[in-house]
């Protein structure tokens, strides 16, 4: 495997060809944060939160730290002005659906108390990762997505769900609003056939 050599807050780092660049912050201790990465499955990019700032001969730019690749000489910056302005940003707008568990963390952490964005607290912040470990890990597809832009949800399909969810039960601890694991113990998550629950 062909090594690559780029630096990430200043530090000179040595990383394989095929990583990511979120793989190789966190290789040397950089902690960049992140809601709908997890490395047992493939990477997603759809929180945003691991924005990072890339530059070469002059020019920089934002990128999803969890999905670009490693590059020669690539220089990053992992908590730039630039960076933190937009993870405030992408916190804000993750605020008016959850106010909870990592999110309600990474707020404080960024100095956020409450979001300037209308919305309701779902508990859900559409990161995927109850979908995306049902598809690709367990193979059961018993949860996806439903809807499109502000009426996208999450929905346990009536099919399949009642006959593995409640005997796995796997993606109640990756759900970073706790939303399904909510869903499932006040009793309202298997109605009779037919249903289709949002989440």
């Amino acid at each position: 495997m062909e090594k690559v050599r780029l630096e990430i807050d200043g530090k000179l780092v040595e990383a394989e060809e095929g990583m990511t660049l979120l793989q190789a912050a966190r290789k040397i201790g950089i902690d960049i944060p992140t809601i709908c990465y997890d490395e047992k499955m493939a990477p997603y990019g759809a929180c945003r939160l691991c924005m990072v700032e890339i530059g070469r001969n002059n020019k920089t730019r934002l990128v999803a730290s969890c999905v670009y690749p490693v590059e020669d000489k690539l220089v990053v910056k992992t908590e730039s002005e630039r960076v933190i302005k937009t993870r405030k940003m992408i916190l804000e707008l993750l605020l008016s659906r959850c106010q909870s568990g990592p999110i309600e963390t990474l707020a404080k952490k960024y100095g956020l108390e409450k979001s300037r964005f209308p919305g309701e607290d779902t508990g859900c912040v559409l990161c995927g990762l109850c979908v995306r470990y049902c598809g690709e890990i367990k193979k059961a597809n018993a949860i996806g997505f439903m809807g499109r832009g502000v009426e996208r949800g999450v929905a346990f399909l009536p099919e399949i769900a009642p006959k593995v969810c409640l005997s796995c039960r796997e993606c109640f601890t990756l759900c970073p609003g706790g939303k399904v694991v909510t869903e499932s113990l006040d009793g309202t998550w298997f109605p009779p056939l037919g249903w289709q629950k949002k989440v």
